[in-house]
């Protein structure tokens, strides 16, 4: 998957999933805008990125920020001249039983987890429009399509990011735009680092390939979905959890 020319912003690059996006996208010969809020995290991937051979930038962002999420676009297009390729990747949970969910939680990971998705997309479609060509890919997960208990705010957060998914699939698809999510299953990061043993040992259970994912498992997903080759894929959610959810 060959990516040479082609220019990659993604959030939530600190860390995770994000990470490993950068990472391979920038292997793969993408030139990558890094962004995140954790600038000393943001720092060590450029240079790791940087020491591989690569080209990467960091630009500090809080995507729940829509000032934020406009002017970090506004310098990544100053910097490099142009977008192709967007992952929407940041993302925050606050879990709790949907009687005991304060509402502060519930809005902050809507406008975490979605809301930013709107904005990032809106700031760099003028950019892809241009030139007639573009990849956006969304971030979301097997329980944006399964549900959660104690994560109503997270599930609806990331099956809301399906339907943005395919609605601007149908809005820009006649300018060689695709438009896909990638909707992981149990992957290990530092955010599910914190759940239980017993919690990590049932989920293992429900997974026919017998393991959790890991974030290149992921960002090898993304690679292909930035790539010419996927050209003729939108709209599209791409499952990558091990069979833990079929059809």
């Amino acid at each position: 998957m060959k990516l040479e020319g082609r220019v990659a912003l993604v959030t939530g690059a600190s860390q995770g999933i994000g990470h490993a996006c950068a990472l391979h996208l920038a292997r793969n010969g993408a030139s990558v805008a890094v962004a995140a809020r954790n600038q000393p995290n943001l720092q060590q991937l450029v240079a790791q990125i940087t020491g591989q051979g690569g080209k990467a930038v960091a630009f500090p962002l809080d995507v729940a920020e829509e000032e934020q999420v406009k002017s970090a676009i506004k310098s990544v297009l100053a910097h490099f001249g142009k977008i192709d390729i967007l992952v929407n990747n940041a993302g925050i949970t606050r879990d709790q039983l949907v009687m005991r969910m304060k509402r502060a939680d519930w809005d902050a990971v809507l406008n975490t987890n979605l809301t930013s998705a709107f904005l990032c997309i809106q700031q760099v479609i003028p950019s892809m429009l241009k030139q007639r060509w573009g990849r956006i890919i969304n971030i979301t997960s097997v329980f944006g399509q399964m549900g959660q208990a104690g994560q109503a705010n997270y599930a609806a957060s990331k099956a809301g990011l399906i339907g943005l998914t395919m609605a601007i699939a149908r809005e820009v698809a006649s300018r060689n735009i695709t438009s896909n999510a990638i909707a992981p299953g149990f992957i290990e990061t530092s955010m599910t680092a914190a759940l239980s043993e017993e919690f990590k040992q049932n989920a293992v259970k429900q997974i026919p390939l017998g393991r959790v994912g890991t974030p290149d498992d992921v960002a090898n997903a993304v690679v292909f979905l930035a790539a010419e080759e996927s050209s003729y894929i939108t709209g599209h959610v791409l499952n990558v959890n091990g069979g833990m959810l079929m059809g």
